[in-house]
């Protein structure tokens, strides 16, 4: 039987990766076997441990990989010279949009894993992992303002994180009905950055 290159496993690897943040963003951890995951990157179930120690290695890399796509798209928002105001208002017609709600494969780590993370054993590898990451958005959030980093300066972006997550979660569990628009909506409107 012929050996998979190194290039070819480092290749499996990242779709293994990727199709676990996606389905664990989607399903929650519990919701989805290794099998699944190995499905939907196209590999046998076999090759799994191969690449990971245990699913839980896997979710925590997973979660890892997702809060720094997230970081990294929450800076983008302050970009080319935007002001405070802009960089906020990008971000929540962003994130406070059906898109966000309606595709958590393809959304925030923050909103589809929080009740997931919650439900783990304070030594899982995720919990820690989850927390690093809301960590990063924190900063991003405070990176937009020019004042001087202060307690204030944080706690107000502590209270705009916890809206920006709490609005798409509550949102995402009433989808369908129109109270879903309408936190979206509200969020955006109390946040000071109107509707879309």
């Amino acid at each position: 039987m012929p050996r998979v290159s190194r290039e070819q496993t480092d290749k499996n690897r990242l779709l293994i990766e990727a199709a676990s943040a996606r389905l664990f963003k989607e399903h929650g951890f519990n919701g989805v076997s290794v099998a699944d995951i190995m499905a939907s990157a196209g590999l046998t179930h076999g090759g799994f441990y191969g690449h990971f120690e245990s699913k839980d290695e896997l979710a925590a890399l997973a979660c890892g990989k997702a809060f720094e796509e997230s970081a990294a798209r929450w800076k983008s928002f302050a970009k080319d010279g935007a002001d405070e105001a802009a960089a906020l208002d990008a971000l929540a017609k962003h994130y406070l949009s059906a898109k966000q709600r309606d595709q958590p494969g393809a959304g925030c780590p923050a909103n589809s894993l929080a009740a997931d993370v919650g439900r783990e054993d304070a030594d899982k590898p995720v919990r820690g992992v989850y927390t690093r990451g809301l960590k990063a958005l924190v900063a991003a959030l405070t990176s937009y303002s020019n004042a001087r980093q202060t307690k204030r300066l944080r706690k107000l972006a502590l209270a705009r994180l916890s809206m920006l997550i709490g609005a798409v979660t509550l949102a995402r569990a009433v989808r369908g009905d129109p109270l879903s628009d309408e936190i979206l909506e509200a969020a955006r409107e109390h946040l000071g950055f109107g509707s879309e």
